[in-house]
């Protein structure tokens, strides 16, 4: 992705808004609960700080749908922030009222301030021009570095690079160069992991990636779609029957194209969706009717991890089982932990795979872990995200 970033303009004493990606989960009594993409902001914001930038920060968190809701303010936030950073973090009591103008407009050199959720305006997700333009006034460059929203057109994300000369941010730039690489120009083999409940949310990423990949890896609930496109039982699995014959299409074209396409050989079955359930490991030709598939089995794990040794470049996005329960999340975590000794680049797209990575407490060994669940999705799917397209092209 040819798109200019920080490193490529004079920023020196200049006014940024940078548009972070400061969604975090937080507790009842509005505690951060996991600060990974607060974290994941800090190098652009001590970039800026180095050049001596006046640095507005804005983001969204949850969905107050256009209301001011408190419990929905990103003053804990800018506290986190303020603690990570070793510094005062200003907090604007509005987006774009009397308290941010003012404060904007008093902002030095080596401060930061930190706009109100902006998604307290319904403007914002209808990307409104007059409130893009209002966001814009306030600074003299744009930095997108919240690759989590780049898939929406919204003021903060693509609106506001109509005004104001616009690039990408340390984070954004990262998450071009890893996905964008991998897509266009991986080193072989290249393989894709899919994982994930359905075949409907993958569609357009198995579509694409048939064109880029050498091996097709498909795991989660949507292998079921395909046992049963195939003519097999799948009890009581999640399993979409409008999709039976878009799963053959794909299973051809993977043929055709030369690609393999690799799908579980056994399965873990269980009782019933808890922790406790009985459950057992069968073919994938012999799920019975009152079972349901809830994981990989043993030797499919073990087919997995033998394509894997011989990868160069794996996309991994979605987990392989039902890995929010323990006993169901052994084929994710086998494959996590096959993926951190691979000797080859580990991309993980964001969303459940990140969440899975994380809890097996192995990020540290993947080369990247994206911060966009739908954004990721949306790029393998060689979309054009709004929020990439409106920043400025190197020359």
């Amino acid at each position: 992705m040819n798109k200019k970033t920080v490193k490529d303009i004079d920023l020196k004493g200049k006014k940024v808004l940078v548009r972070c990606d400061f969604n975090v989960p937080m507790d009842d009594n509005q505690k951060i609960t996991d600060n990974t993409r607060i974290v994941a902001a800090l190098p652009t914001i001590k970039y800026l700080l180095e050049n001596n930038c006046a640095i507005i920060l804005c983001s969204h968190l949850g969905r107050p749908k256009g209301e001011c809701k408190p419990e929905f303010s990103l003053e804990p936030v800018a506290e986190e922030l303020a603690k990570l950073l070793g510094k005062e973090v200003i907090m604007a009591k509005d987006v774009i009222g009397e308290d941010a103008k003012a404060k904007a407009q008093a902002l030095q050199e080596g401060q930061i301030m930190l706009l109100e959720n902006v998604r307290f305006h319904k403007e914002e997700t209808d990307n409104n021009p007059e409130f893009a333009k209002q966001l814009a006034n306030m600074a003299e460059i744009y930095v997108s570095d919240a690759f989590g929203a780049v898939h929406r057109a919204h003021s903060s994300t693509a609106g506001v690079a109509e005004y104001l000369p616009a690039v990408a941010g340390l984070l954004m730039e990262k998450e071009l160069k890893f996905l964008g690489n991998a897509i266009a120009n991986p080193e072989r083999p290249f393989v894709a992991i899919l994982g994930g409940a359905k075949v409907s949310d993958k569609i357009a990423v198995i579509d694409n990636l048939l064109e880029k990949v050498d091996t097709l890896i498909i795991g989660g609930g949507m292998a079921y779609t395909f046992f049963k496109a195939m003519g097999y039982g799948v009890g009581k699995s999640i399993c979409e029957l409008d999709k039976l014959d878009l799963a053959n299409s794909l299973m051809k074209k993977a043929e055709e194209k030369g690609v393999k396409l690799i799908l579980p050989i056994d399965t873990r079955i269980g009782k019933e969706y808890q922790e406790d359930t009985e459950s057992k490991t069968v073919k994938y030709t012999e799920i019975p009717e009152d079972w349901e598939g809830f994981d990989i089995g043993e030797e499919t794990i073990k087919l997995f991890e033998e394509e894997l040794k011989k990868a160069k470049t794996v996309v991994w996005n979605g987990p392989l089982g039902l890995f929010e329960l323990n006993q169901f999340a052994i084929g994710t975590n086998r494959i996590a932990k096959a993926l951190a000794e691979a000797n080859c680049t580990t991309i993980i797209g964001g969303g459940d795979s990140a969440a899975a990575i994380k809890k097996a407490g192995l990020e540290e060994k993947m080369t990247h872990i994206s911060t966009g669940g739908g954004a990721s999705l949306e790029f393998l799917e060689g979309k054009d995200l709004p929020g990439i397209q409106c920043l400025m092209d190197k020359e």
